[in-house]
């Protein structure tokens, strides 16, 4: 009788054993697709969002740049294109740069190329280096080309919540710009706004706010057909986004166009001022 109650008590492990090790197994694989799905997604959205710039170098290129003034003639030009594609004034995006980057000499930006001082925070994939800042070692982001930080830094305003309030701003409002940075705890220093506002202006930065026909739109995400002012339509654009890539309203754009309605098709040509 003991022998039949052992025999079936280690037939009843038995199973258990294998229920808990298919159990597992299925759990992994269940685990594994997910993060594959989510790595396949991360990598639509990366190519995605650098779709428009050229292919960054497999290795890293240094900025030798002696003077503010040097670092300006540099980055203007990749500025307004920021400006252009994600409405950030291309003035505090120079701004930013020349204070986080110690005018691209810094010890970060010239082991990182991370100009705008932004960290690894959760999610980051790429690549990148440990710096002594508001603590030691702190994690910050790594590329191997300095127009790869200045995208990364339109994608970080633009896709966090609590940036979102000064896109409503004027986009030649930099004072306000100035403020909401630090009001939205992009920097804890609290005369951030003052040096920004100070480099703004000593250096005339405000008038890169405005688009110069210099740029090379070909390399954003804007797409006009030169003298007659029109704008194709293309994935992800609203009335919204070109309202501030045009610096025209809304409701100009629609009276403009004669639109009944804020829908859009992709290849429709909206006229623009």
């Amino acid at each position: 009788m003991k022998k039949i109650i052992l025999l079936v008590l280690l037939i009843g492990i038995g199973v258990s054993s294998c229920k808990s090790k298919k159990r597992y197994s299925d759990q992994l694989r269940t685990k594994n697709v997910l993060n594959e799905r989510r790595k396949s997604t991360a990598d639509i959205s990366k190519k995605e969002e650098n779709a428009n710039l050229p292919a960054e170098p497999s290795k890293f290129v240094r900025f030798n740049i002696d003077s503010p003034s040097e670092y300006i003639n540099t980055f203007a030009e990749t500025a307004q294109i920021e400006m252009m594609g994600y409405g950030i004034p291309a003035s505090i995006t120079l701004a930013q740069g020349l204070l986080e980057s110690g005018n691209g000499k810094g010890e970060l930006a010239m082991k990182t190329n991370n100009h705008f001082g932004i960290k690894c925070h959760k999610g980051w994939e790429g690549d990148y280096d440990f710096h002594d800042d508001d603590a030691k070692g702190e994690c910050f982001r790594k590329y191997n080309h300095p127009m790869y930080s200045f995208r990364d830094h339109s994608i970080f305003l633009t896709t966090r919540s609590r940036y979102a309030f000064l896109f409503n701003l004027r986009p030649t409002d930099y004072k306000g710009w100035a403020r909401g940075l630090r009001k939205a705890g992009y920097a804890t220093d609290p005369k951030y706004p003052q040096k920004l506002i100070y480099l703004i202006e000593k250096y005339d930065l405000h008038k890169y706010d405005k688009p110069s026909k210099k740029v090379d739109y070909q390399t954003t995400t804007v797409a006009t057909s030169g003298a007659s002012n029109i704008h194709t339509v293309q994935k992800g654009d609203t009335l919204y986004s070109l309202s501030r890539k045009y610096y025209m309203s809304v409701d100009e754009l629609m009276k403009l166009n004669n639109l009944r309605s804020s829908d859009l098709s992709i290849g429709q040509p909206i006229k623009v001022k």
